[in-house]
């Protein structure tokens, strides 16, 4: 039996795409929980306005965070009753992202990435950490560190 050299199989990831005001999003399928249908949420006094509240699931207390408001994107509030909420786990911390609809997951190659044009000086303002087009649509993939407010920014 004769040694051949296996091909190195390309680095791929995983996301969960989803709209948000009409734009394509995802987001690492590593760090979905679940998915949910929109729950009403418990608002909370001086919370940004990005904050939509908290729910109750399964006994933890959950922030929900209206990924439209939180990246600057106008949505139109009659929408909210439609939305889902992905709930997402990133260093430790759960929240809820309030989003139109979760379209797919998808597998892209990692080589297929695209890092995002910097377009300001502040890079912890930078929601989105590359871009990929998929289906002829650009696809904004999220960097959820800066997505989810620091506990500093959080409502008390």
């Amino acid at each position: 039996m004769q040694n051949s050299p296996e091909k190195a199989q390309p680095a791929v990831i995983e996301l969960l795409a989803f709209r948000v005001a009409g734009q394509d999003y995802a987001v690492d399928i590593m760090m979905v929980r679940e998915i949910r249908s929109s729950t009403i949420a418990t608002s909370l006094p001086r919370a940004p306005a990005y904050v939509r509240g908290v729910i109750n699931l399964r006994g933890m207390v959950l922030p929900i965070l209206d990924l439209a408001r939180r990246l600057g994107i106008s949505a139109d509030d009659a929408e909210l009753a439609r939305n889902v909420t992905i709930v997402v786990d990133h260093g430790g911390r759960s929240f809820g992202l309030m989003v139109d609809a979760v379209s797919d997951i998808i597998t892209i190659p990692t080589d297929a990435l695209q890092r995002p044009p910097s377009l300001t000086n502040d890079a912890e303002q930078s929601f989105v950490n590359a871009l990929a087009v998929v289906d002829g649509k650009m696809l904004r993939i999220l960097e959820l560190e800066a997505v989810i407010p620091r506990p500093s920014e959080e409502a008390a």
